[in-house]
C-alpha cells in the first residue's frame, strides 16, 4: 500500500514495486485509467450474458479481454518481485487472480481483480492525499519574488535571491526568503511556520519568513536567508525526513513479511485439501493480503505527523510519537520558555497622591525615545492601557542609569535610586518599596521637579498559558514537572510560584542541568526537556526527548532537538502528549482490526461462507476502514489555532497573577 512508502526508508528507490506494501505504484492515472477499461469488458460480459441466451461466447470473450485488462499489472508485479528474489504480498494477490482464471469463470476473475486494484488505487490516492496536507503547509514559497536594483523593480526566481538582496512584498504576497523588514509596516499571517492562525504586525527591524504571507501594507524586505536555508525550507527537510523513519512494530512487520506468504500458501493448500473447494481457496489468499494490517500505523503516523505540522510542531523521527505517550516528567529551561524572556511591567507604584495612570503616563513619556528594555516595557504598557504620551523636550540618556526628560513643562528623571539622589532628589523613598530585587524585579523611580512621584517594578514575565498548561500535563499524568535556570534560587522560587511548579532549581550552570536530567531519568522517568534552543541544547540533548520553544527563524533550536515548537504557546506541550496517546490508541485499534479481519475472513472463507467476488470487496472495504479511522488524527487540536494570550497589564497596588489582568485594566484607564 502506498501509505505504508511515506514512511519508507527506500521511499521506492526500487522501482515502483514496494515488498513492504505489496502494489506497484508506477503511472497511478494511467492505472485508473486501464482498470476502467477493464472492467468495461467485465460489465459487458455481466450484460451479454443476462441479454442473451446465445450469447455465451461473446460474453467469454468479453470477460477474458477484461480480466487479462486487470490481472495484468497484478501478475506482472509480482513476477518483477520473483525475479529480484523479493517474496511479498504481490504474489498472494497474484495468486488470487490467477486461481479465478483457472475456475474458468472470467468475469469472476476480472471482478476480482478490478477490486484488488481499486483498493490500491483508493488507498494510494487517500495516502497522496494525507501527505499533500502536510506538503501544503510547507510548500507556499512563491517562485518568482521582486527584486529591487538601482535600475528599479525586477521579478526574478525565488531560487536566485542571494543574502543581501532587498524585495518587495505587496498585499496579498507570499514572502519569497526569510529577512528583516527595511521599510513599510504590515500584518502577516504566520500560521504556516508557528501554527498561529492569528496575524502579526510587523515593523521595521522585525524578522519575517519565507512561506509567510503579506495581508497589509508594501513593505521592502532585506533576505538574510534564502533557499532551503530560510526556515521553511528546514521545516520541510525535517517533515519529509520524519516521513521516511519508522517505528519497531513496522519494522518488524517488514522483517517477517517475508515468511508471511509462505504461511499463507501452506494455509491455502490446507484449505484445499479438506474442502477441494477452489473459490475457498481463492478468498482465503484474497483475506490474507494484510493491507488493512500493514496500513495500521503509518497511516495514523501521516495524520498525526499533519496535525502537528498544522500547529508548528516539527517532529523529526514518528517514533517520537510513540515515545511521547510514555512522558512522566518534564523539565523546564526558565527564561525565554516558562518567562517571556523581556521585561515587562509588573508594579505600578505612585506616591503622595498620584495615580497608577499619571505616573505611567510621565514615565513612558520621559523615555520616550530611549531604546532601553525598560523603556520598551513602559511604552508597550501605555500602549495596551491607552494611555496618551506626551512629547517630551531636552531628552538626554545616561547608559545604564536613566534619563532626563521634560514633560508637559516639568523636569522629569527615570532611573534607578541612586540616579535620582545624584540629581539632586530628597527624601526616603525607597522606604515605600516593598520588594525583593533578588527575586529577580528590577526597579525604576520617577521624579517630577525634585521630588519622587513613584516607582515602578519591571519582570521578566511568565507566560499568561503556563500555569494552565502545567496544570493540563498533570491532568495527563506527569508525575513530575521542574523548572531548572541559570538565574538566582530566590528568582526561580518566585517564577515556579507564579506557574504552579514544585520543584525549582536556580543558578544551574548547563552541565548542572544536564546532571539533573540524568538524575531524573536515573530514578525511571521518561524525560521530556524543554528550553529555546540556544543554550540549552546539552540538556536537550540529554532528555528523552528534547523540545526546542520558539523554533522559528532559529536553526540552533531547530537542530538542537528532537521535537521543535515553532511559536512560544506552551499549550502545544499537553496537546502532544495528547496526540501521541491518541496515535497510540488509533493504531491498537487499526492493528486490532486488522488481524481481526484477516483471520475472520480467511475463517469464513474456509468454511464456503465468502465467495471470491464478495471477498475482493470485503477486502478493499477493511482497508478503507483502516484509512478513515487514522484520518480522524488530522483534525486534533483544532481548539488551540485560534488561542491568544492576554495582554500583561500590572495592578498598582501588587504584581498581577495572570487570570487577573483583565481585572485591573481600568485601573490604568
Amino acid at each position: 500500500m502506498q501509505v505504508t512508502s511515506l514512511l519508507s526508508r527506500h521511499e521506492h528507490e526500487h522501482g515502483g514495486s514496494c515488498a513492504t506494501c505489496g502494489h506497484d505504484h508506477e503511472h497511478a492515472p494511467v492505472r485508473l485509467r486501464q482498470t476502467l477499461v477493464g472492467i468495461v469488458f467485465v460489465l459487458n460480459a455481466f450484460l451479454v450474458d443476462w441479454l442473451f441466451e446465445q450469447g455465451h461466447t461473446v460474453a467469454s470473450a468479453s470477460g477474458l479481454i477484461g480480466a487479462v485488462i486487470l490481472g495484468y499489472p497484478i501478475v506482472w508485479t509480482a513476477m518483477k518481485d520473483i525475479r529480484t528474489g523479493v517474496l511479498s504480498i504481490n504474489e498472494l494477490v497474484a495468486i488470487a487472480v490467477l486461481a479465478s482464471f483457472a475456475t474458468g469463470d472470467y468475469k469472476t476473475a476480472g471482478v476480482v481483480a478490478f477490486f484488488m486494484l481499486m483498493g490500491e488505487i483508493i488507498e494510494t490516492r487517500t495516502a497522496e492525499g494525507a501527505r499533500a496536507s502536510i506538503e501544503d503547509l510547507i510548500k507556499l514559497t512563491p517562485t518568482k519574488a521582486r527584486r529591487i536594483t538601482p535600475q528599479g523593480e525586477e521579478e526574478v526566481a525565488a531560487k536566485d535571491l542571494a543574502i543581501g538582496d532587498v524585495i518587495r512584498i505587496r498585499p496579498g504576497d507570499n514572502v519569497a526568503a526569510d529577512g528583516l523588514i527595511v521599510t513599510g509596516q504590515g500584518s502577516f499571517n504566520q500560521a504556516t511556520i508557528t501554527g498561529e492562525s492569528l496575524p502579526v504586525d510587523k515593523k521595521p527591524g522585525d524578522e519575517v519568513f519565507a512561506g509567510t504571507q503579506n495581508l497589509t501594507g508594501v513593505l521592502e524586505i532585506k533576505v538574510t536567508r534564502a533557499g532551503t536555508d530560510t526556515t521553511l525550507g528546514r521545516v520541510r527537510e525535517l517533515i519529509l525526513a520524519a516521513e521516511k523513519t519508522k517505528l519497531p512494530i513496522m519494522k518488524i512487520v517488514d522483517q517477517y513479511m517475508g515468511f508471511y506468504t509462505p504461511l499463507v500458501l501452506v494455509i491455502a493448500a490446507l484449505v484445499w485439501a479438506f474442502t477441494r473447494r477452489l473459490d475457498n481457496v481463492i478468498s482465503v489468499v484474497i483475506f490474507s493480503c494484510p493491507c488493512a494490517f500493514i496500513l495500521a500505523t503509518p497511516t495514523a503516523m501521516v495524520a498525526a505527523l499533519s496535525a502537528a505540522a498544522r500547529l508548528g510542531i516539527l517532529i523529526k523521527n514518528v517514533a517520537d510519537i510513540e515515545l511521547a505517550a510514555k512522558i512522566n516528567a518534564f523539565i523546564f529551561d526558565k527564561t525565554g520558555t516558562l518567562t517571556t524572556g523581556e521585561l515587562a511591567v509588573s508594579r505600578l507604584a505612585p506616591l503622595d497622591g498620584v495615580t497608577p495612570a499619571e505616573l505611567l503616563r510621565i514615565a513612558a513619556s520621559a523615555e520616550k525615545y530611549s531604546n532601553h528594555p525598560t523603556a520598551k516595557a513602559l511604552s508597550q504598557l501605555a500602549a495596551e492601557a491607552k494611555v496618551p504620551l506626551a512629547e517630551p523636550k531636552d531628552f538626554t540618556e545616561t547608559a545604564g542609569r536613566g534619563v532626563k526628560a521634560e514633560v508637559g513643562g516639568a523636569k522629569v528623571l527615570v532611573g534607578r535610586a541612586a540616579w535620582l539622589r545624584d540629581n539632586g532628589v530628597e527624601g526616603d523613598f525607597l522606604k515605600s518599596v516593598d520588594l525583593n530585587e533578588t527575586e529577580g524585579w528590577s526597579l525604576i523611580f520617577v521624579a517630577r521637579d525634585g521630588r519622587c512621584i513613584g516607582w515602578v517594578g519591571l519582570q521578566d514575565q511568565t507566560r499568561a498559558e503556563a500555569r494552565e498548561s502545567l496544570v493540563e500535563l498533570k491532568a495527563c499524568g506527569v508525575r513530575r514537572i521542574a523548572m531548572v535556570s541559570g538565574d538566582r534560587q530566590p528568582v526561580a522560587t518566585r517564577v515556579a510560584r507564579e506557574i504552579g511548579c514544585e520543584e525549582a532549581r536556580g543558578e544551574c550552570l548547563p552541565q548542572n542541568k544536564v546532571d539533573f536530567v540524568r538524575a531524573v531519568k536515573a530514578k525511571g522517568y521518561v524525560v521530556a526537556v524543554v528550553g529555546d534552543g540556544v543554550n540549552d541544547a546539552p540538556a536537550l540533548a540529554a532528555g528523552d526527548i528534547g523540545i526546542a520553544m520558539g523554533a522559528a527563524g532559529s536553526e540552533v533550536a531547530i537542530h538542537s532537538a528532537t521535537i521543535a515548537l515553532m511559536n512560544n504557546d506552551l499549550r502545544r506541550l499537553p496537546f502532544l502528549v495528547k496526540l501521541s496517546r491518541s496515535t497510540r490508541t488509533v493504531i491498537n485499534q487499526n492493528f486490532l482490526f486488522g488481524m481481526a479481519f484477516i483471520i475472520g475472513g480467511m475463517t469464513l472463507s474456509a468454511l464456503s461462507y465468502v465467495p471470491p467476488v464478495l471477498a475482493a470487496a470485503m477486502h478493499t472495504g477493511g482497508s478503507l476502514i483502516v484509512v478513515f479511522n487514522s484520518a480522524r488524527l488530522v483534525r486534533k487540536g483544532e481548539e488551540l489555532e485560534h488561542y491568544q494570550p492576554e495582554p500583561v497589564v500590572p495592578s498598582p497596588e501588587r504584581p498581577t497573577p495572570p487570570a487577573e489582568k483583565a481585572e485591573l485594566a481600568p485601573k490604568l484607564a
